[in-house]
């Protein structure tokens, strides 16, 4: 096999917040044990004999998009690693940005979350391995807690969480949301990058509606079967700041020192 591996960046981490002002930060470029967590994903493939390129997509603006390359270019060019815009429409147009910018000849395409940095060497192995002998292949997880659908939530009068007040945060209580209906989890499963599929396959899914949620969603509009392996606990995916804190924890990495990631050398 001879995979490409695209590297969706071009998002705003609107969901990764900081816990008492409520601002919006890269999630990307937290600290990992002294390296941004985009590094860090990076690394999980570029010593892989099967990886012929990496092409990550990055912010779609053009000022953000020079920033981007300004923090990140330099140290991910030695990982052989290709930066491209992204797109400003959704995750699957950014990834055919970086489809586009794919010159290689690759035999397979794998996209990985570029805030998934915990992906184990075994799990790429198994991925890769059933790849070789599938076109359409993901990992995933069983949804072992209760699910249950909410609705939108309760007005409440405004008031300030007393414990964030003797905090001086002044945050407001998380919202209360009413719960819907219960949802049966016979057969779900929770999905995890990275995923990999055939070349002419994944091209053939990016001529159609760009849509889905995820890469397989496109495979599965074409009705070709998506196959499910065994994915990882620890695979998780940095979404809000408290994952980072999951994350050093299960790299047994610390936190940040006292310059910006970025500006280390």
């Amino acid at each position: 096999m001879k995979i490409a591996v695209i590297i969706p960046a071009a998002g705003q981490s609107t969901r990764y917040q900081h816990p008492q002002t409520g601002e919006s930060r890269s999630k990307l470029d937290e600290d990992l044990g002294g390296k941004p967590v985009l590094q860090r994903t990076i690394e999980l493939f570029h010593t892989r004999d099967e990886v012929a390129t990496i092409i990550v997509a990055g912010p779609p603006d053009p000022q953000d998009f020079a920033d981007f390359k300004l923090r990140h270019g330099d140290r991910l060019s030695l990982f052989g690693a290709k930066l491209c815009p992204g797109s400003p429409v959704s995750r699957a147009a950014s990834v055919a940005a970086a489809l586009a910018q794919e010159d290689h000849g690759c035999t397979h395409f794998a996209v990985h979350d570029a805030a998934r940095p915990c992906t184990s060497s075994a799990l790429i192995d198994r991925i890769f391995d059933a790849a070789a002998h599938h076109p359409a292949v993901i990992p995933a997880i069983a949804a072992d807690d209760t699910l249950k659908r909410v609705g939108e939530p309760i007005e409440e009068p405004e008031e300030i969480d007393p414990v964030a007040a003797i905090l001086g945060a002044g945050a407001k209580a998380p919202p209360l949301r009413p719960v819907i209906a219960t949802v049966d989890r016979t057969g779900v499963v929770l999905v995890q990058t990275p995923q990999v599929f055939e070349a002419s396959l994944f091209r053939r899914a990016y001529e159609g509606d760009l849509s889905g949620t995820d890469d397989a969603a496109l495979v599965e509009a074409l009705g070709e079967t998506v196959l499910v392996i065994e994915g990882d606990r620890r695979n998780i995916k940095i979404t809000r700041p408290g994952d980072l804190e999951l994350a050093r924890a299960i790299l047994g990495l610390g936190g940040p020192r006292s310059r910006p990631t970025h500006k280390r050398f």
